[in-house]
């Protein structure tokens, strides 16, 4: 693949993500498998937004700590995986985005994320969020499948406390019964009510956790559903994986979006955005 031609695009800041008047796409594989694989997928969607005036941030996990089982595939690891989403944005001029799960990795990954993904799971582990707000890079917090809308509010607190301002909450999802998620779409509305900026992730919202046993389910079909009602609800960005080939990615495949649907899901976004925001 040629590398793509940049003019007058540099790679943007935490500083220059807010305030923005472009809609936040956030979108990219689950986990970095590879290096050609992240340039197929950035390629792709960065010539989306592009067209429909959205500001495209590339995600990937160079590991995937929480795991149904232990055997199943984690990345690349923090060194590869930091130095292919380098590449990525040099490449392609787009912020980045990954996991972090630890204290002692928020530096490491800093260094080139330009925003901080605190996974859901360990949304309440205070010294992992104040570590990542103490980067000075944006800070996106997955809010828990356990955890009430108004529980957000508190994690917000933690990041003011040491000066974060560029921060994102984003809903996926809340655990309903065994191995099934549902949305309660009156959250997004409460959060941004709270004065919180709310990203939805459409494709982890449709999961089903542990759904096959030794790995999770999902219903990837669902994922542009609730995408549209997200968007018509009224949120600030919207997070989504992809994959060319979901049935054979290496993480989370049932409930990531076939590459090659990206364009007609995302113009449908645009198609609702642009409804709502003449309503």
């Amino acid at each position: 693949m040629p590398p793509r031609k940049i003019t007058k695009k540099t790679v943007k800041t935490a500083a220059s993500l807010f305030p923005s008047d472009k809609f936040l796409f956030i979108g990219g594989p689950c986990v970095i498998e590879s290096e050609q694989l992240c340039f197929r997928i950035a390629d792709k969607l960065l010539e989306c937004c592009d067209e429909l005036g959205f500001r495209y941030v590339f995600k990937a996990s160079y590991d995937k700590a929480n795991r149904t089982s232990h055997e199943s595939f984690r990345g690349l690891g923090m060194e590869k995986g930091l130095e292919i989403l380098a590449k990525v944005k040099e490449r392609f001029g787009v912020p980045v985005l990954t996991d972090v799960h630890t204290v002692e990795e928020t530096v490491l990954a800093a260094s080139v994320a330009d925003i901080l993904q605190i996974p859901a799971f360990l949304c309440r582990q205070t010294d992992l969020v104040l570590a990542a707000a103490a980067t000075g890079r944006a800070v996106n917090v997955k809010k828990g499948q356990f955890l009430a809308p108004h529980d957000t509010s508190p994690i917000a607190a933690k990041l003011k406390k040491v000066g974060c301002k560029d921060f994102f909450i984003t809903e996926r999802g809340t655990t309903f019964g065994y191995n099934n998620l549902v949305v309660d779409m009156r959250s997004l509305h409460w959060m941004r009510e709270a004065g919180l900026r709310v990203i939805f992730d459409a494709t982890h919202s449709v999961q089903r956790p542990g759904g096959l046993g030794n790995a999770t389910g999902g219903d990837r079909a669902l994922a542009p559903v609730l995408a549209r009602a997200a968007v018509a609800v009224g949120i600030d960005g919207l997070f989504m994986e992809t994959h060319p080939d979901p049935d054979k990615a290496l993480s989370d495949g049932p409930n990531q979006v076939p590459l090659k649907d990206m364009p007609r899901v995302l113009a449908s976004i645009r198609r609702v955005l642009d409804a709502a925001c003449q309503g």
